[in-house]
């Protein structure tokens, strides 16, 4: 076994290696990571950026494709053979056909791969000629990022924490009720362990749907293939000594087996590969939902940066061996507001991560925060009302497929005005609330050469892959 085991990494190292001479000398590989809670546009985002490198005609602030460095785009098979390829084509057809809907939400690992062929412009890029440049596009869901969280606190530690927070929110009551006829000291009882599990399962959903971040373990949100199994039959429990074959003592393990079965493999396998990522935020759900949910949505982006610059004495240093280098976080949505509000909407998106940003730029890694919208569903227009003038988006509503035209209200010119109330508490906001609309994509006719419509999407490219691209 322990030879077996060494000739495995041996070979995989030998191969990674390989690989990595290959892509430095021939064909450069770039991995971009593209994460988010959910409902922050992951499957959108991906569909249209590949969309709009495939035919780039809308995609003037992208360098590569406005000075025609990009001679060709096209789709190849992903590198790596066990993970899922992403549905590119289905989603495409879902979204810009005759009856356009949004596609269903990441639930798993996948992966895409689009080759660019480049030729650099300038004298050195006469004489060189073209190269091509890979694009590996890894879409992963957001709430397994959060487990990073959990590979240096105990069992202890966390349900702690856990229990603190979930006590407040919508579904907390629910569980606690569940916890209270419970013995953990008591032997292990299956069922028992199952019934607590699921409960707590329940917890997480209810304060996800409330608009709250933070609910680890991940895999309890989507649990993929591990569904039903032990490792994920387990839930936080009040402080104490729990002897052997107990309920306590059973849980911690599990926990325990969580992180080194589940959480620390798809760091090594996945996201230590990465280059770039885009983490991509809901911040206007977030404003919706109020303050202790925009408060929970900050920590959450502080621990998310946390996952990409570890500190030298981190576990993760050495498992990562190089670090993303460029970090965008990306406040979706933005075709819900006017244009004249996105700039607020920016300035909230960078606020949340003001903190993390700074510890993660002193480090090394560029970071940049934008609000888009990965696939544009509305229209924008004025009109006055009441004797005020209102700018307004107008587009088709999910739920009733009607049009309808929509006014937010104003976001804040200073971010602190929403920040503030949410780091101290408050039950709602100082000046009203910020309603939110959801709406259907819009029926689109794409000419010839053009992607989907977008806000800012080429600017987003810019910042992940310009410069690998000159």
């Amino acid at each position: 076994m322990i030879i077996s085991s060494i000739a495995d990494s041996l070979e995989r190292t030998v191969s990674e290696t390989t690989g990595a001479v290959r892509e430095t000398l021939f064909e450069p590989v770039i991995r971009l990571g593209v994460t988010g809670l959910s409902r922050s546009g992951k499957t959108v985002f991906i569909t249209s950026l590949v969309a709009n490198l495939l035919d780039r005609g809308r995609m003037p602030q992208f360098q590569a494709a406005a000075t025609g460095a990009i001679r060709s785009a096209y789709l190849q098979p992903q590198p790596d053979d066990t993970v899922p390829r992403f549905d590119f084509e289905p989603y495409l057809a879902q979204m810009t056909g005759t009856q356009p809907t949004w596609p269903d939400s990441t639930r798993a690992i996948s992966q895409l791969r689009v080759s660019l062929r480049v030729q650099s412009v300038g004298l050195l890029g006469s004489l060189s000629g073209p190269r091509t440049i890979h694009l590996d596009i890894v879409d992963y869901p957001g709430e397994w990022l959060l487990d990073l969280g959990l590979i240096e606190k105990t069992y202890s530690d966390w349900s702690a924490e856990m229990l603190g927070k979930i006590a407040a929110r919508p579904g907390g009551q629910a569980f606690a009720e569940a916890m209270s006829s419970t013995d953990p000291s008591a032997r292990l009882s299956e069922p028992e362990a199952q019934r607590l599990a699921a409960a707590y399962t329940d917890a997480l959903h209810a304060a996800r749907d409330a608009g709250f971040s933070d609910c680890t373990p991940g895999r309890f949100i989507l649990p993929g293939e591990l569904a039903g199994s032990p490792v994920l039959t387990f839930a936080p429990l009040p402080q104490g000594s729990y002897g052997r074959n107990s309920l306590g003592r059973e849980f911690e393990r599990r926990f325990e087996a969580y992180k080194r079965e589940v959480a620390r493999p798809f760091f090594r396998d996945h996201f230590a590969r990465l280059d770039r990522q885009v983490v991509l935020v809901d911040a206007l759900g977030a404003l919706h939902a109020g303050p202790a949910a925009l408060d929970d949505l900050r920590q959450t982006m502080e621990d998310i940066l946390g996952a990409f610059r570890p500190g030298k004495n981190s576990w993760l240093s050495a498992l990562l061996g190089k670090r993303v280098d460029r970090i965008l976080f990306a406040a979706t949505k933005a075709d819900h507001l006017h244009h004249t509000q996105h700039a607020r909407l920016t300035a909230i998106m960078d606020a949340l991560v003001r903190d993390a940003r700074r510890r993660a730029d002193f480090a090394g890694a560029e970071t940049g925060a934008m609000a888009i919208a990965s696939l544009r569903a509305t229209t924008e227009e004025t009109r006055t009302h009441q004797g005020r003038t209102l700018d307004l988006v107008r587009g088709r509503l999910a739920d009733t497929g009607k049009e309808a035209a929509f006014y937010a209200g104003d976001l804040p010119e200073d971010p602190m005005t929403v920040l503030s109330p949410a780091k101290e508490e408050a039950e709602g906001w100082l000046q009203g609330e910020y309603a939110a609309m959801q709406f259907a994509p819009a029926a689109l006719t794409l000419r010839q050469g053009e992607g989907p419509p977008h806000i800012r999407l080429d600017r987003a490219a810019e910042f992940l892959l310009g410069d690998r691209l000159r």
